[in-house]
């Protein structure tokens, strides 16, 4: 072997060895510390990776989780109370329950509802169908029929009911993600807490068109029409925009509000029975009455300290 050969093997393995102890330092110097617990909140996490508690996945909320004072502003809906107890205990934090929630679709437009003014003949995804137009039917605010959002749960909880051609959720399966929910570019399903023994109200439909345009393009259609704001008595349904919408907060569950919508836009899930609507309405229409009698009989006990404060 000549002498340049060996020379040339020497220079390269001293260089390389330079290299390495200068990497070594340099990683040395630099290093930076992750904090161990990351791992360990990881580990209990559910591993779904579906973005619905807002970071990039289930190592980034952990990372997040580590790095925040407290959890009030981290959790977990997939893996709900449970996870977030063990992610508590982990960190020594305290994190109050919540509620559990699931995806209601807000959408009467089903096919006998909302009749077909053309047909779409392009690429099977809702977000296309909306990029070209408003839609195949009269409200451009229903859903698209595409199932977009049947494609973004990862959980097999929407499938789209092919009579009426909507989504439905399946709540035993929903995790409450909302992966759905950013799915829908028409922007109707909804994460709303399940309600106390699975019973909940809700206004299902979005359009803001006034009322005779809605009920022209949907037979189903919140017209905006506002009885059920005016018979609630807990406040809790507010009409914005020409649609109703109920707080689920405020909500009683009485039911009063679906009783006496002409439309049949607001739905009930989880009750045991449908509603009795004539019940309903006799029962209204009975406080109203004792109200009325109430507000005249308090407006005669008033007349004689009129009269008095008068003679004076």
């Amino acid at each position: 072997m000549s002498s340049t050969i060996i020379w040339t093997i020497v220079i390269i393995a001293g260089l390389g060895l330079l290299l390495a102890v200068i990497l070594f330092l340099v990683a040395r110097q630099f290093r930076v510390e992750e904090d161990p617990r990351i791992d360990e909140v990881e580990k209990v996490m559910p591993g779904a990776n579906c973005g619905g508690c807002g970071f990039a996945g289930c190592r980034a909320f952990a990372e997040a989780a580590v790095k925040a004072p407290n959890l009030d502003n981290n959790y977990c809906p997939v893996g709900g109370n449970e996870v977030m107890q063990k992610v508590a205990a982990i960190l020594g934090y305290e994190v109050k329950e919540k509620a559990p929630q699931a995806a209601v679709v807000r959408c009467n437009g089903s096919c006998a509802n909302r009749p077909k003014t053309n047909v779409y003949d392009g690429a099977a995804s809702c977000r296309v169908k909306a990029a070209l137009y408003s839609g195949d039917t009269g409200c451009p605010f229903g859903c698209l029929g595409c199932g977009d959002c049947v494609n973004a749960c990862q959980f097999g909880a929407i499938v789209m009911n092919p009579e009426t051609g909507l989504p439905v959720v399946d709540e035993s399966k929903c995790t409450a993600c909302g992966a759905c929910a950013k799915a829908c570019p028409k922007g109707i399903i909804e994460i709303r807490p399940k309600g106390p023994r699975g019973m909940k109200l809700y206004v299902s439909c979005v359009n803001r068109d006034k009322g005779p345009v809605a009920k022209k393009a949907c037979a189903a259609a919140c017209i905006g029409c506002g009885l059920c704001a005016k018979t609630c008595t807990h406040g809790a349904v507010t009409v914005i925009d020409n649609v109703a919408y109920i707080d689920p907060a405020k909500c009683k569950l009485c039911r009063e509000c679906e009783a006496v919508c002409p439309t049949g836009a607001i739905h009930s899930v989880g009750f045991p029975k449908p509603v009795d609507k004539e019940a309903v309405k006799k029962r209204i229409a009975d406080r109203k009455a004792k109200a009325a009698e109430a507000a005249k009989a308090a407006e005669a006990a008033a007349q004689p300290v009129k009269k008095e404060e008068n003679n004076g």
